[in-house]
Order: structure tokens, then sequence, then C-alpha cells
């Protein structure tokens, strides 16, 4: 029997869980997100306990949990850009690697992308690491493909990023009711 996965938002109480997962991410993928290890794990327990809080009430920024029998084994950002353009973000997924086989990453990036669209998003853009193949790849495979869009890491200027997109499917039900 296959282990069943949910994926939820992150809840106002959730500070030790986010604070775990980010935790993890870094470790195993030190290169992939924007912060260090050292900076999660010199950050006060409060500082995650106030994005979980902060994410869990947002209308422009959240995050969502994967989890795999009840235990939290994934995560993901999803948000607006503060800026004119606001444009809609998926950002910082990770999901354990005992439980990639199961298309975790998938269901987060498309539950991600479902909340933006809901709140008006077209298109779904990622910004992703030019070295990170794997995370390219799976992207592609998303149906994400190149803006054209392509800059320095902030953090690691020697690296180069990619920004992708994917649009949202226009609903059906419009076309049908425009014919009837």
């Amino acid at each position: 029997m296959s282990p069943s996965l949910t994926v939820r938002r992150i809840a106002a109480d959730q500070g030790a869980v986010f604070r775990e997962l980010r935790t993890a991410s870094l470790r195993e993928a030190p290169y992939a997100f924007g912060e260090t290890l050292e900076e999660a794990l010199s950050a006060d327990a409060s500082t995650f306990e106030a994005t979980a809080a902060r994410h869990a009430a947002s209308a422009a920024s959240t995050s969502f949990i994967l989890y795999t029998e009840g235990h939290p084994a994934g995560l993901i950002g999803a948000c607006f850009e503060d800026a004119p353009s606001h444009r809609a973000f998926v950002s910082e997924l990770w999901v354990a690697p005992a439980v990639r086989h199961l298309r975790g990453g998938e269901l987060l990036v498309n539950t991600a992308s479902d909340w933006l669209a809901a709140a008006g998003a077209t298109e779904i853009y990622a910004w992703i690491a030019d070295e990170n193949r794997n995370a390219m790849r799976f992207y592609e495979r998303l149906g994400f493909g190149p803006t054209g869009e392509h800059e320095r890491i902030p953090r690691a200027p020697d690296q180069f990023q990619t920004l992708l997109v994917r649009h949202v499917p226009q609903a059906a039900s419009s076309d049908d009711s425009a014919r009837g």
C-alpha cells in the first residue's frame, strides 16, 4: 500500500514545523534556497512562528506543507510579487528524499499554483538555479518554460538563475457559457 499524500496551507501555530522543514531542506540542498542553513539555525523560534502566522492569514504570500501519512514531508512558498507587475511565484520547493518518488513535488506546485490562480494569477513564475538541472527538468515536466529572463543569484553572484513561467489554463466553463 502506498502512503497517502495531502497538502494543506500552513496554520498559524506551525512555526516549529516550518522551521523543521526549512532546516531539512537547507541541509539537503543548501544551493537551492535564498538563505543558508546557518542563518536558519541561528534564527529565533519566534521568527518561524511569525512567518507561519503571517503565511496562514495573508492573501499575498503563503506556504503549503506536504504530509505523508500525517507527517510533514515537504514545503513550497506561493506569493505575489510586491511590484507593479504583481507576478505570481512559487518558490523554495522541497520534498523529503524518501517520498520524492510519490510525486509530492508535483502536488505541492499544483496546489500552490491553484491558490495563486484563484487569487487572479494567469501565469505562475519560478526562479530556478541553472546548476539545479533536476529542478529545471521537474518544472519543465509540469509545463514551465523559459521567459528569457536570466540573472545572477544574489547570494552566489558567480551562479545564475533562469525565470520559468507556466500559463494558467482558462476555465472551460467560460468557453461553454459563451457558446450557450
